[in-house]
């Protein structure tokens, strides 16, 4: 049960995260649909998610693990298709200028948003849960 709740509370605040960072994610009710989004996030990631990664295995095998993005994006699809009021419009951002170096700013639509929400979400939830262990 600690393992879902925790699960749950990193996945919201990934969605929430993602929210900020990149626009075209939209919680139409505001925080109620983000927990629902969170809760769905939660049981596609754990029940759908793994048979997805089975089913396409030999194409994950192909990519060297590149593959495995695509059935977080599926998972994310399924969520946008339970919560009416989470919608995926589309994945714009901004771009990042620092000191250091630069991100271009990135727009992408249908498909390729959701997988670019999925990257940053993925990408987001393996920083928090790397936080968390430490």
């Amino acid at each position: 049960m600690k393992r879902i709740l925790k699960h749950y509370i990193v996945d919201t605040y990934a969605l929430y995260i993602a929210s900020q960072i990149a626009s075209g994610l939209t919680f139409e009710k505001g925080l109620e649909t983000l927990l629902l989004a969170g809760i769905a996030l939660t049981v596609a990631s754990i029940l759908a998610k793994p048979v997805i990664n089975v089913l396409l295995l030999p194409l994950t095998l192909i990519t060297f693990g590149l593959f495995k993005w695509v059935s977080s994006a599926i998972a994310l699809y399924l969520v946008t298709l339970v919560v009416s009021d989470f919608k995926i419009l589309g994945f714009h951002f901004s771009g990042l200028t620092t000191k250091f170096f630069d991100l271009p700013s990135i727009n992408l639509s249908g498909v390729l948003a959701l997988i670019g929400f999925s990257f940053l979400i993925s990408l987001i939830t393996s920083c928090l849960y790397w936080i968390i262990k430490s």
